[in-house]
């Protein structure tokens, strides 16, 4: 099996900068000339201590390193780099783990094992949470894992975790184990099996795997897939076919695996019993230069945004001075093929729901959100558009030409558990309704939770979410277009939110832009005055064009609010296609903490 080609680096200064202050430069002799002195991992020093709450976290994998420990023909220097290099970016990078794929040595025998422990020692020393496994070149290949005592057993085993912080437990015979490790607010679970597990192997997973029911787990073996055809796409070797026949397609908690053994490296996505994908990946560098220059690969999880990042490099030769470095080292500082380097999206909520179901927050009562100086507060999952403060400021349903329908979707954080859905329908407050005459000197907050439909077109561009009735030059302005609404909360072509208001204060139109936003996805807007400038925020984030200008108050004809529809000289014009969820008024400015968003 042979590798796909070579890829030029792409090392920024930095990066570079990064890598001096951390005291990777210098670690070998250039490798252009001599064999890299042997580094003493242990007089670096490191600091290790992982969020466990962080959403964006890394997981460092290091695949076959088996000819950096061949008899007396290896050298340690860029694992012992690649080592220093995770615990001195940890905290740059959250990682939160290291997990090794096999083939640590090219012969398993003591002493080749005597050296790759002095390197995993820097681990050990910092406390970091790491996994190995045996690969085919670490013990009697021809064996399953009741192979008896070998020297892997007799460097990597439960005595030598025994102050890991994510080791959790091993097969009698050594050869299997199991980690946990903290990230983005919850437990995660790594199987590190042997390169042969037996029956009894594979029922300890499953075991494993029934005393933790709800951890997602990542699949760490020697074998599994392989890409020998070339263009980056995986398959199943026949050890790989049997090990997800008899425990990957029937564990949903496994969403990955990662494997070395073969090369080049490559991935596939595989759906397993419960329909839901799992990603195989292979990869493996001992065929390049120097023995793969003790290459890693980073898993940058991102949970929020949906995301793993995959970056390829070797710390050994980023770490050296580039005028230092042959024409083949050059080629292996980090790899940017599509084989090294990019992104698998995963939406985690949903792939874990099947196992691990979060429980939606129950809807909070309406009392809860009438905060002090709310000026009228609509919620639309009880079919019933009356103004929930109390202060008569109810809705009236106008067809246009379609009714209102009601439904249960709606935004995850929003305190009702329903909305409505408008196509050429929309509310208007009744006649005589208090907040038709409030102008809002002393500042304002509007909120409303949307979701745009995904049949949104130019029809319905430019419609309001909320709107006042009457015109500018109804209000006494003649500035700009008077014949605009006195304010309009609106949604843009672009599927931006857009507040325009002639305020008290000015004779124009006072304008805060919002940006693009998909389709078809529950956002909630905010509004806020504080009695001299206006701020408009999407799910609690402030956007980047809001006017200095002061602009006090909303100009008012006395006329009704709409919601959902927007109007030009007093005529309907436009009608907002989607979901409207709750809908909240308050006199003043009110701080993000206290937004219908967060509990």
């Amino acid at each position: 099996m042979f590798s796909s080609g070579h890829y030029g680096p792409a090392v920024s200064s930095n990066r570079r900068s990064f890598l001096v202050s951390a005291g990777l430069l210098g670690a070998g002799a250039a490798v252009s000339s001599a064999t890299p002195a042997l580094a003493d991992p242990s007089s670096q020093s490191g600091f290790w201590c992982p969020d466990g709450e962080n959403p964006r976290f890394t997981i460092a994998v290091i695949p076959d390193t088996q000819y950096l420990y061949d008899e007396d023909r290896g050298d340690s220097a860029p694992l012992d780099a690649s080592l220093r290099y995770i615990v001195d970016t940890a905290g740059e990078h959250n990682t939160v783990f290291v997990a090794h794929l096999g083939d640590l040595t090219e012969h398993g025998e003591p002493r080749e094992f005597d050296q790759v422990s002095r390197t995993f020692r820097y681990l050990d020393q910092r406390t970091v949470g790491y996994s190995v496994l045996a690969g085919n070149h670490d013990i009697d290949s021809g064996k399953d894992d009741q192979r008896g005592p070998s020297a892997f057993t007799a460097t990597f085993n439960p005595a030598r975790f025994r102050t890991s912080p994510t080791f959790r437990g091993a097969t009698k015979d050594g050869y299997n184990s199991y980690h946990v490790f903290r990230a983005a607010g919850r437990d995660w679970l790594v199987l590190a099996l042997d390169w042969r597990p037996s029956a009894g192997g594979i029922q300890w997973a499953k075991d494993v795997l029934r005393k933790h029911p709800r951890s997602p787990v990542i699949l760490t073996t020697h074998e599994f897939v392989h890409a020998d055809s070339g263009d980056g796409t995986a398959q199943l070797s026949d050890f790989g076919q049997r090990l997800w026949d008899q425990l990957v397609k029937g564990s949903d908690q496994i969403f990955l695996t990662l494997n070395g053994h073969f090369w080049p490296p490559g991935r596939v996505v595989l759906r397993n019993d419960a329909g839901h994908d799992v990603h195989a990946h292979i990869t493996n560098y001992q065929d390049r230069y120097y023995g793969g220059s003790g290459m890693i690969r980073l898993y940058r999880f991102d949970v929020e945004r949906g995301t793993i990042d995959v970056e390829t490099l070797s710390p050994w030769l980023l770490g050296q001075r580039p005028d230092r470095l042959n024409e083949l080292a050059h080629q292996e500082i980090e790899r940017t093929g599509p084989a090294d380097a990019f992104a698998v999206p995963i939406d985690f909520k949903a792939r874990f729901a099947g196992f691990d179901p979060r429980p939606e927050p129950p809807a909070r009562p309406a009392k809860d959100l009438l905060v002090p100086g709310t000026v009228a507060y609509w919620r639309f999952d009880a079919k019933n558009p009356r103004d929930m403060s109390g202060n008569g400021n109810d809705l009236v349903a106008q067809k246009f030409p379609n009714d209102p329908q009601w439904s249960d979707e709606h935004h995850p954080d929003q305190p009702g558990h329903g909305s409505v859905f408008l196509n050429g329908s929309y509310f208007k407050t009744v006649p005589g309704a208090p907040m038709n005459r409030s102008t809002f000197p002393r500042g304002y907050t509007i909120e409303a939770f949307f979701k745009v439909s995904p049949n949104f077109g130019d029809t319905n561009t430019w419609s309001s979410l909320l709107s006042r009735l009457g015109t500018g030059a109804d209000a006494g302005k003649t500035g700009d277009d008077p014949k605009e609404p006195v304010a309009t909360l609106s949604v843009t072509g672009g599927h931006g939110v857009q507040w325009a208001v002639f305020p008290l204060n000015q004779n124009r139109i006072s304008t805060n832009w919002g940006h693009e936003m998909p389709l078809d996805k529950w956002w909630h807007v905010a509004v806020v005055n504080d009695g001299r400038t206006t701020t408009v925020y999407i799910d609690g984030s402030k956007l980047l064009r809001n006017p200095s200008t002061p602009a006090v108050g909303i100009s008012t004809a006395n006329d009704s609010w709409l919601v959902g529809a927007y109007t030009y000289d007093r005529k309907v014009d436009k009608v907002y296609y989607g979901w409207i969820g709750d809908v909240r008024v308050v006199d003043h400015a009110l701080e993000v903490s206290r937004f219908m968003l967060y509990r």
